[in-house]
C-alpha cells in the first residue's frame, strides 16, 4: 500500500465513524474543548474546525491535545499554506470547497489526507486522476443536491462523497442512502446561540441524534 493509499485508508476510516461530520465555525478558542467533548460525546467525532476565524488554528490546536476520542480536521483549507498550518496544529484530515493543482500537489507532501470538493463531472473527474477517490460534494444543495449525486453514481463509480451545505436534520437520511455518499456534513450540529450560551448538552443532544441517523428504528 502507497503513502496515498494508506492517507486515504485513514481519511475513509475516519469519515465513517458516523453519519455526520460536524462543520463548526469557533469564534472563542475558549469554546473549542468543550465543543468538541460534546460532539464526542453524542456519537460524532470526526469534527471539521473550519478556518474561517482567527482563532481557528488554536481551536485545532486544542481540540488534538485535549480532547480524548476527537479526531479533528480543518475545512475551508484553501492554499499549501492554509494545508500545512493545519497539520502542524494537529489536524487528522483537511478539507476544501474546491481545489488547485498547487493544493493537490500540498496534499501528496502532507502526512495528512484532504478531501478535496467537486461541484461537477469534470471535477471529479479530475480528482479521481490524481487519486482522490474520496471528494467533498460542495455545496450540494445548491447544485442539484441529491439528483445530482445519483447521476454522478452511474459513470463515475469511483467516486464517493461528502456532501456539505444545505445538508440538515431533514433531509441527511435521504442524502446517506445514496449509494455513492459516505457521510454528509453539517453545521446544524453546533449552532452558534448554543455554542455561545455554553449549552453544551444541547449540543451534544443534536449530535447524538445525527449519529443515529440511518440506524434501524
Amino acid at each position: 500500500m502507497t503513502t496515498h493509499d494508506t492517507r486515504y485508508a485513514a481519511l475513509e476510516s475516519m469519515l465513517k465513524l458516523a453519519p455526520v461530520v460536524p462543520v463548526v465555525v469557533i469564534h472563542d478558542a475558549a469554546h473549542a474543548v468543550p465543543l468538541a467533548r460534546a460532539l464526542v460525546a453524542g456519537g460524532t467525532p470526526a469534527i471539521e474546525v473550519t478556518l474561517r476565524t482567527p482563532m481557528a488554528l488554536d481551536a485545532i490546536r486544542a481540540i488534538a491535545a485535549e480532547v480524548e476520542g476527537a479526531q479533528v480536521g480543518a475545512g475551508t483549507v484553501l492554499t499549501p499554506r492554509s494545508f500545512n498550518d493545519a497539520a502542524s496544529a494537529g489536524a487528522r484530515f483537511a478539507v476544501s470547497p474546491g481545489f488547485t493543482p498547487d493544493l493537490l500537489d500540498a496534499a501528496d507532501d502532507s502526512p495528512i489526507p484532504l478531501l478535496p470538493g467537486a461541484a461537477t463531472a469534470s471535477e471529479v473527474m479530475a480528482l479521481l486522476e490524481r487519486g482522490f477517490a474520496l471528494q467533498k460534494c460542495f455545496p450540494a444543495e445548491a447544485i442539484g443536491g441529491k439528483a445530482l449525486l445519483r447521476s454522478w453514481a452511474g459513470p463515475l463509480p469511483g467516486a464517493r462523497f461528502c456532501p456539505t451545505g444545505g445538508i440538515s436534520a431533514a433531509n441527511a437520511r435521504d442524502y446517506l442512502a445514496l449509494p455513492n455518499v459516505v457521510c454528509v456534513g453539517g453545521s446544524w450540529l453546533a449552532p452558534r446561540q448554543a455554542v455561545e450560551t455554553g449549552d453544551w448538552a444541547a449540543i451534544e443532544a443534536l449530535a447524538r441524534a445525527a449519529a443515529a441517523i440511518g440506524q434501524p428504528g
